[in-house]
């Protein structure tokens, strides 16, 4: 298994910023410190090409996004100050997810730890989002004849808005979101199945919907390829997210989602989302149980 990492997925942001900007490099740090992943498994990737981005977002908005053309509403709807080093960051995201699924579909699963940038439109970026990269990771996987159908679970707290609208008139992507109802964006988009669950929800419910729905959606749609959106921020203590998984609960989320794909021998790739807890130990940590359940997989060991 293969797991895409560069230290350009972090810029510098404002002390007072609520995104924890270390938190890639920390679950880099974290599963390499622990043994669960060697240098061997590390792939830097390099930045996405215009042509790729190009497949999802219009040129108008990508290009006065790398000229710094943005104007102050574009870019506080972004949510991150404007820099060069904000277009490598999203450029060096798009492209782990884009190696990672070329990866997956050799290995059966890989992760990229970044991206899930799910709101970002063809024309804006929004909610900590520029580039949308799984929708463009599917574009270029349907373009160069990699898979047809493919399948979006998004376990992210907040509905992946922009991948919605992005698939919402094209049969060959299914795009599934679980979300909380009462948080960001205000206003949704219709994903091919969306799932609103109420403030409070804990692992016992939410696991039971899962299991309701993801086996269903892979058996009924038969994908070619999964992205999984591993989100952290339904986790209790997350200071944005108003459900209330645990540590357990997510790794047994995470689990269910990977474990269901590999039944099935469909290649998955798993990237970040968001995570906002109170302490960024247990976000790195909800983040780093994703990857393990990947790994595990991949080396048909016990979960």
């Amino acid at each position: 298994m293969k797991v895409c990492y560069s230290d350009r997925y972090a810029v510098p942001l404002p002390s007072t910023h609520p995104f924890p900007m270390p938190k890639y490099r920390l679950v880099r740090d974290r599963l390499l410190a622990e043994g669960t992943l060697t240098h061997w498994h590390l792939i830097e990737p390099p930045l996405a090409a215009d042509e790729d981005i190009l497949l999802v977002h219009t040129t108008d908005y990508w290009f006065r996004c790398v000229r710094g053309e943005l104007t102050s509403q574009e870019v506080r709807r972004i949510g991150f100050p404007w820099s060069d080093g904000l277009v490598r960051r999203s450029r060096a995201a798009v492209q782990g997810t884009i190696i990672a699924a070329r990866q997956a579909m050799r290995d059966g699963v890989a992760s990229n730890l970044a991206g899930g940038t799910h709101h970002a439109y063809p024309d804006h970026g929004e909610g900590y989002c520029v580039l949308n990269d799984i929708a463009i990771a599917t574009r270029v996987l349907q373009r160069d004849g990699l898979a047809e159908r493919v399948a979006i679970i998004d376990c992210d707290v907040h509905q992946g808005n922009g991948t919605a609208a992005i698939f919402q008139h094209d049969p060959r992507v299914f795009t599934f979101s679980v979300h909380g109802e009462n948080n960001f964006p205000a206003r949704k988009e219709q994903s091919k199945l969306d799932l609103h669950l109420p403030d409070g929800i804990g692992d016992d419910e939410y696991l039971s919907l899962l299991h309701e729905h993801v086996p269903r959606l892979l058996d009924e749609f038969q994908p070619d390829f999964v992205f999984y959106q591993a989100g952290v921020d339904p986790f209790e203590r997350d200071r944005l997210g108003k459900l209330k998984l645990t540590l357990a609960g997510l790794k047994a989320r995470d689990a269910l989602v990977l474990t269901s794909c590999r039944k099935r021998n469909l290649p998955v790739v798993t990237t970040m989302g968001g995570g906002y807890a109170k302490d960024v130990s247990d976000t790195v940590e909800a983040h780093c149980n994703t990857v393990r359940v990947a790994l595990a997989l991949s080396e048909q060991a016990e979960i």
